[in-house]
């Protein structure tokens, strides 16, 4: 959700790339939320950050306390943040339940976002 809310608010300005600690699959409630705000994330495949190793960043987010934790060290981040959000994949109930566990934490992650690319923008 990150990477797709990054693409859309930062446009060109970012080269944005997105992986998980661990091999997984876009969750379709997320595909789902992600819609409802005219975000198309569909394409988007789990990546593992093994793949990105060795490659230098500008900007590391991590957006849950486990991914904080195992995230590798990347030489030359020059800004590492880290957004203890929860993982809506861990939800429990019915399907309407889940939706709303992935609706609030899609908006947590657009107003992280947000203030991010309007920091970085600023002079």
């Amino acid at each position: 959700m990150a990477e797709g809310f990054l693409h859309r608010l930062a446009g060109v300005r970012f080269e944005v790339v997105s992986a998980g600690t661990e091999r997984g699959c876009l969750n379709p409630l997320a595909v789902r939320v992600m819609r409802e705000v005219g975000i198309d994330i569909s394409a988007h495949r789990s990546k593992p950050v093994a793949d990105f190793l060795g490659q230098h960043f500008r900007y590391l987010i991590t957006v849950c306390d486990r991914a904080r934790e195992k995230c590798p060290t990347f030489p030359g981040a020059v800004r590492r943040m880290d957004w203890p959000i929860g993982d809506p994949a861990a939800a429990t109930g019915s399907e309407g339940e889940r939706l709303t566990v992935f609706r609030h934490v899609r908006d947590d992650i657009a107003s992280r976002v947000e203030a991010f690319v309007a920091a970085e923008a600023a002079p």
